[in-house]
């Protein structure tokens, strides 16, 4: 146990150091995540002239709540795997008595606590310019929304890194990230709260795993009723699922690689 440690410690503080050396990248990252800002104006004038089911105060405070988890559970394996196998650089990692997997881990934690101190600056802007959005969430509902993002962006990984695998058979596996996210855009809360939804589609899109991603978290900032054994069950079961898969995939793409030194 002290090793596993010993080895967590080292790969996050290498990764950190990594991150925090381009912090203007990383502050541009943050940046760039502010789509929901955008869909916020969007929603709150329409909201204004019709009915659905929010008020414009709730779509502000909504799509605020997005920005903020989109900032945890940022994933971008696929892109970083395909580049070690097409390139051979995945024989070195293989060399190595750690699975390459939790170098991708370290280095997505690491981007977090780099991007951490740039979330509550980005969120003050907001609030200066929508002074009436200002909430204070619940204790209660901080810590499960705390949960509920840790879960979604170990989830989003999982998946992420299950397609990742394709790159043993194909050197654009990066192109499954792109079909899969044309669902992920539509069904994870990211551009429109599953309340404004047909109630058969968010049926039909609550036993998926996008939800979960974006939607899931943001409504329990907010408070929006939600059932989260429910939701809790469906993510434990999708994670298990890529896991399995994921190694089953890892096994047999590892013995058909053929990269430089392997």
């Amino acid at each position: 146990m002290k090793w596993l440690f010993k080895q967590a410690k080292a790969l996050l503080s290498v990764y950190y150091a990594h991150m925090v050396e381009y912090r203007a990248e990383v502050f541009l990252w943050a940046l760039s995540g502010s789509l929901p800002i955008i869909l916020m104006g969007v929603w709150t004038t329409a909201a204004g002239e019709g009915n659905f089911g929010l008020e414009p105060i709730d779509f502000a405070r909504y799509f605020i709540s997005v920005f903020i988890v989109r900032q945890f559970i940022v994933v971008w394996v696929i892109w970083e795997f395909e580049k070690e196998v097409v390139e051979g650089k995945l024989s070195f990692a293989l060399l190595q008595p750690i699975d390459p997997v939790w170098r991708h881990v370290a280095m997505h934690l690491s981007e977090r606590f780099a991007r951490l101190p740039i979330i509550p600056f980005l969120v003050g802007f907001f609030f200066l310019l929508y002074p009436e959005a200002i909430w204070f969430p619940s204790i209660p509902n901080i810590f499960l929304c705390i949960i509920a993002t840790a879960m979604a962006f170990t989830l989003r990984f999982l998946l992420q890194y299950t397609l990742a695998m394709f790159a043993f058979w194909t050197e654009r596996a990066a192109a499954l990230e792109q079909i899969y996210f044309l669902f992920y855009l539509f069904l994870s809360g990211l551009i429109a709260p599953l309340e404004v939804f047909p109630p058969l589609v968010r049926e039909i899109a609550l036993w998926t795993p996008f939800p979960y991603f974006i939607h899931f978290p943001a409504a329990l900032i907010m408070g929006l009723p939600v059932n989260f054994q429910q939701a809790m069950s469906v993510m434990l079961a999708w994670g298990v699922l890529f896991f399995f898969l994921n190694r089953w995939l890892w096994r047999r793409g590892i013995k058909k690689y053929s990269g430089m030194g392997a």
